[in-house]
C-alpha cells in the first residue's frame, strides 16, 4: 500500500460459500496481511459458519459473525459495520465471497480512501475498469442500471450498484446506516445516494470484475425489482432539491 488510512475490517457476506470462503480469505490474507476480516454468516446450511470458525481459530486476524438465518446482503453488512464500527475499525471494507472482487485490488481503494476519499468504490464502468466472463446480458444488466441510477437519482457515480467499496468509520456514522431497509443492488445504491448527499467524498477506481466459477449467483428477480421500484422513489422524493440546484 501506497499510505494507510488506520485499522482495516474486510466484511464478507457469506451464505452457502463453503468453498469460496478458504479460497478468499487465503487471497486477501497474503494480499494484505494487516488487515482484518469479518465473515458475516447467515446460517449456511452447507456448512459455511463451521468452516468460517476453524478460519478463525488458526488466525487472530479471522472473526466470524453468526446471523440467525437468510436476511439479504444489506442487512448482513450493516451488521457487519455496526460490529466493526463498535471495535474501532477506521475503514470498512465491503467484499463478496465468490471471487468476483479480487483480494489483489483492494489495496487501490485503500489508497484512494488514504488520500481522502470518503467512500472508494470499486468501478468495472469508469475507464481501466472491466469484467471477466461475465454474459452480454449481465453486462447491460448493469450498465442499464447505473444509467438508470444516475438520470433517475442525479449522482455523478458511473458504479453505483458496484459491491467492491471502502468506507471511512466516520461516512458510515455520518449518512446513518440504522435506518436502511434496502438489499442488493439497492442496498449499494441506497448508501451512494446517502453519502453524495451529505456532500462526501466519493472515488470510483478501476477493477477487474470476475465472474465467479464456484456456486451459485444469488441475483434474483425479486433482487432487480426492488432495485428499480427504490430508485424511483428517490428519485422522486429528491426531484425538488434537484431542480432547485439548477435554479442557482
Amino acid at each position: 500500500m501506497e499510505r494507510t488510512p488506520g485499522r482495516v475490517l474486510v466484511i464478507v457476506p457469506t451464505y452457502n460459500e463453503r468453498e469460496n470462503l478458504p479460497l478468499i480469505a487465503a487471497r486477501l490474507r497474503e494480499a494484505l496481511p494487516e488487515v482484518h476480516l469479518l465473515v458475516a454468516d447467515d446460517n449456511s446450511p452447507d456448512g459455511t459458519g463451521e468452516i468460517a470458525d476453524r478460519l478463525a481459530e488458526q488466525d487472530d486476524h479471522i472473526h466470524v459473525l453468526h446471523r440467525p438465518g437468510k436476511q439479504g446482503l444489506g442487512s448482513a453488512y450493516i451488521a457487519g459495520f455496526r460490529w466493526g464500527l463498535a471495535e474501532g475499525y477506521d475503514v470498512l471494507v465491503e467484499m463478496d465471497a465468490d471471487g468476483s472482487h479480487q483480494p489483489e485490488e483492494l489495496h487501490k481503494l485503500l489508497n484512494r480512501v488514504a488520500r481522502g476519499a470518503d467512500l472508494a468504490i470499486g468501478s468495472r464502468w469508469v475507464r481501466g475498469g472491466r469484467v471477466l466472463n461475465w454474459p452480454a446480458s449481465r453486462q447491460i444488466l448493469s450498465r442499464g442500471a447505473n444509467i438508470y441510477v444516475r438520470w433517475m437519482l442525479g449522482i455523478p457515480v458511473r458504479d453505483a450498484t458496484a459491491g467492491f467499496r471502502a468506507y471511512r468509520a466516520a461516512t458510515l456514522d455520518k449518512i446513518g446506516i440504522d435506518d436502511v431497509e434496502s438489499q442488493g443492488y439497492c442496498f449499494q445504491v441506497d448508501l451512494t445516494l446517502r453519502t453524495v448527499r451529505h456532500g462526501l467524498r466519493v472515488a470510483e477506481v478501476p477493477i477487474t470484475f470476475v465472474e465467479r466459477t464456484i456456486g451459485t449467483s444469488k441475483m434474483s428477480r425479486a433482487i432487480i425489482l426492488e432495485a428499480f421500484g427504490r430508485v424511483a422513489v428517490w428519485g422522486v422524493d429528491g426531484l425538488p432539491e434537484r431542480l432547485r440546484r439548477r435554479r442557482r
